[in-house]
């Protein structure tokens, strides 16, 4: 008795997804937008794009694009492959900050998005970056530009992710080559928190998170050599012991 009720309820089942039309439903427009950020003198960059085609053509936006039901397994498949588009390179650290969706966002209809973020060292991709549709802008000047859509307050939402992450993790390691002195590794840091920092706690973190190692090269560096380190490959969501306040 139990077995043929068990069956019924799977023939129910399965009759009922046959018959299912997902468009019985409204079905929102869903895109994933990403925040591509890179230091290029000193400054924190983001990567933006002119859109080709309406609506809000020729407006700066963060490049991204809708999910591809046949192609994408799952959402970060679809963060990796417009990433992958958009720059050329597979970043090692990309991470989903918030999904953001109402009916005003986009004026062809009611749509969400899914944000992420990732970190590039721009000397790998820099060059193959800059065109007349898509370049490195300031984050300081993407904030006060009129972007497409909401694109300006996802800027902001991932600029505040990052630099909180900053302030208790290596994560900005992905932003560098792969030697690098802690004078410019701290610089990064500075530069994402928009503040200095105290040179011996900075370096007291950073080493006792075991998170940087020395390379056994060194360069110049002002009047006197600096030891040159690299990344350890520690998970980036490895935290210090104390935080670096904002």
């Amino acid at each position: 008795m139990l077995i043929l009720l068990i069956g019924k309820l799977a023939m129910n089942e399965k009759e009922f997804l046959k018959k299912y039309d997902i468009h019985d439903f409204d079905v929102p427009l869903c895109t994933v937008d990403m925040a591509i950020f890179g230091i290029i003198d000193n400054e924190l960059n983001v990567l933006l794009v002119r859109r080709d085609e309406h609506p809000e053509k020729d407006k700066w936006a963060l490049p991204g694009g809708f999910i591809d039901l046949k192609e994408d397994k799952n959402i970060d498949a679809t963060a990796y492959r417009k990433l992958q588009e958009k720059t050329g390179v597979r970043s090692p650290y990309l991470e989903q900050i918030q999904t953001v969706g109402s009916g005003t966002r986009d004026s062809r209809g009611w749509s969400i998005t899914v944000l992420y973020f990732a970190l590039i060292d721009v000397n790998k991709v820099k060059d193959n970056l800059i065109t007349e549709r898509s370049r490195w802008i300031p984050v300081s000047k993407a904030r006060r530009l009129g972007l497409a859509f909401d694109h300006q307050a996802l800027v902001a939402l991932a600029n505040g992710r990052l630099k909180a992450k900053t302030t208790y993790s290596a994560l900005p390691i992905e932003l560098m080559p792969k030697e690098f002195t802690l004078t410019e590794l701290q610089t990064v840091f500075e530069t994402i928190l928009e503040r200095d920092l105290q040179l011996k706690a900075f370096r007291r973190r950073l080493l006792a998170a075991d998170l940087v190692e020395e390379t056994g090269n060194s360069k110049i560096a002002g009047k006197r050599p600096a030891k040159l380190y690299r990344s350890t490959g520690k998970d980036r969501n490895t935290t210090f012991s104390q935080s670096l306040k904002i």
